[in-house]
C-alpha cells in the first residue's frame, strides 16, 4: 500500500486542553504519529515524506481567512501582553448578525469552534504536512494506486470551510475529495471515527456530486454533541448525499460492522468513482475517549469490508488516542483492507 507521512507534523504537540471545567494535557499529541507509525513498520510499509500541497487546493476547501489565520494567528497572538504559549479562545462568534474583527483575539474565536485544537508555533506547518500527505494520496489514487493511506495529524474532520475544532486543523478528507476531483466526478466519504464528522458533512453537505457517510457513537451523549443526527439528509441539491448513523456508547463489533455494511450499501448506489475513508480508530474500546467498543477484530472485519466495496480508496487518518492499542487497531484495519494474514 502506498502510505505517506510529513515529518513536520512531529513538531506539532499541543498542550491545552479545557475538560469538564479543569485544564487538561490535549490529547491529540505528537506520540500519535509514533504509534501510527510502529503500526506501519509491523506491515512492513515504509511512508513516503509527500510533495507541498498546492495552494489552489486548500482554497477550495477552506476560506482565505481561516488559512491566514492558521498561518499567522500565532505569531500575533504572541505579540499581545502576556500572551500563553497557544493561542486558545475566550470568546466565540455565536450571534446571528455578526462581523469578522480585525483583532487576533476576534478572529481566534470566530475560527475555533472549542478549545481542544490550540494553535502553537508549529501548528501551520503540521496541518499543511497533514494536508500534503493527503494530497499526495489522493493523486496516488488518481493516477492509478487501488488504495493510498495519509497518515495525517492534526487530523481534519471536525474542521469546516472556517472553523476548526476537535483536535482538528485543515480538513484532510475533504482536500483529498478535491484532489481527486479533476479525475473523479462523483466521490463517496466514509467516516468512520467515533466521532461524527461534522466539519466534513458542512463542507458538503449541499452537493450532489459528494457522498457523505459517517457511523460514530450518538451525539446526544458524546462529541461533537450538536450535530451527527440521523435526521441530518443534506441540503438544496445535497438532499439525500448526507447519511449519518449513530450508536449507542455501548456498540460492539457486530453492531458497528453492520452498521459500515449499511453505509457502504448507500454508498455502492451512491456509484461513486472513488472512495476516501477518515479513518479514525478511536472507536476501539481501549481508546482513552471512551466512545464505542470495538476489537481489533471489528476493525480487521471494517477493513474487509471496505476492500469488499472494490473502489479506488483513499484512507485519510483521523482520530485514535495514546493507548498501546493504537498501533494494533491500525495493524488490524490494515491487514484486513489489504488481506494480509497477520497474527493481530
Amino acid at each position: 500500500m502506498k502510505c505517506f507521512y510529513a515529518k513536520s507534523t512531529e513538531a506539532h504537540d499541543p498542550q491545552f486542553r479545557l475538560s469538564l471545567g479543569r485544564i487538561a494535557r490535549n490529547a491529540e499529541q505528537a506520540e500519535r504519529a509514533r504509534l501510527l507509525l510502529a503500526g506501519l513498520d509491523r506491515l512492513g510499509w515504509d511512508a513516503t515524506e509527500p510533495e507541498p500541497v498546492p495552494r489552489e487546493v486548500l482554497e477550495k476547501v477552506h476560506t482565505q481567512e481561516l488559512l491566514n489565520f492558521l498561518e499567522t494567528g500565532w505569531a500575533e497572538w504572541q505579540a499581545l501582553p502576556e500572551a500563553g504559549p497557544e493561542v486558545v479562545p475566550n470568546v466565540h462568534a455565536l450571534n446571528r448578525v455578526r462581523s469578522y474583527p480585525k483583532h487576533i483575539i476576534g478572529r481566534a474565536g470566530w475560527h475555533m469552534g472549542d478549545t481542544s485544537a490550540p494553535l502553537a508555533q508549529h501548528s501551520w506547518q503540521a496541518t499543511l504536512g497533514a494536508a500534503s500527505a493527503a494530497h499526495d494520496a489522493a493523486r496516488a489514487v488518481a493516477q492509478g494506486y487501488s488504495v493510498a493511506y495519509a497518515l495525517c495529524r492534526p487530523p481534519g474532520h471536525h474542521s469546516s470551510a472556517d472553523v476548526i475544532a476537535g483536535h482538528c486543523m485543515m480538513n484532510c478528507a475533504a482536500i483529498a475529495v478535491e484532489t481527486l476531483k479533476p479525475t473523479h466526478d462523483r466521490i463517496a466519504v466514509l467516516d468512520i471515527d467515533v466521532h461524527h464528522g461534522n466539519g466534513t458533512q458542512d463542507i458538503f453537505y449541499d452537493r450532489d456530486d459528494v457522498l457523505f457517510a459517517s457511523v460514530h457513537a450518538t451525539p446526544e451523549t458524546y462529541y461533537p454533541f450538536f450535530v451527527g443526527h440521523a435526521h441530518e439528509t443534506g441540503s438544496g441539491a445535497g438532499d439525500g448525499y448526507n447519511l449519518n448513523i449513530p450508536l449507542a456508547q455501548s456498540t460492539g463489533d457486530d453492531g458497528w460492522t453492520d452498521a459500515i455494511a449499511t453505509a457502504l450499501d448507500r454508498v455502492q448506489s451512491f456509484k461513486p468513482d472513488a472512495l476516501v475513508v477518515s479513518l479514525g480508530l478511536d472507536a476501539h474500546e481501549n481508546d482513552p475517549l471512551k466512545g464505542l467498543q470495538v476489537t481489533f477484530d471489528g476493525f480487521r472485519r471494517a477493513g474487509q469490508m471496505i476492500a469488499a466495496a472494490g473502489l479506488p480508496t483513499v484512507l485519510v487518518q483521523e482520530g485514535g488516542y495514546l493507548s498501546p492499542d493504537l498501533t494494533t487497531s491500525l495493524v488490524a484495519y490494515m491487514a484486513g483492507h489489504a488481506g494480509l494474514d497477520i497474527d493481530i
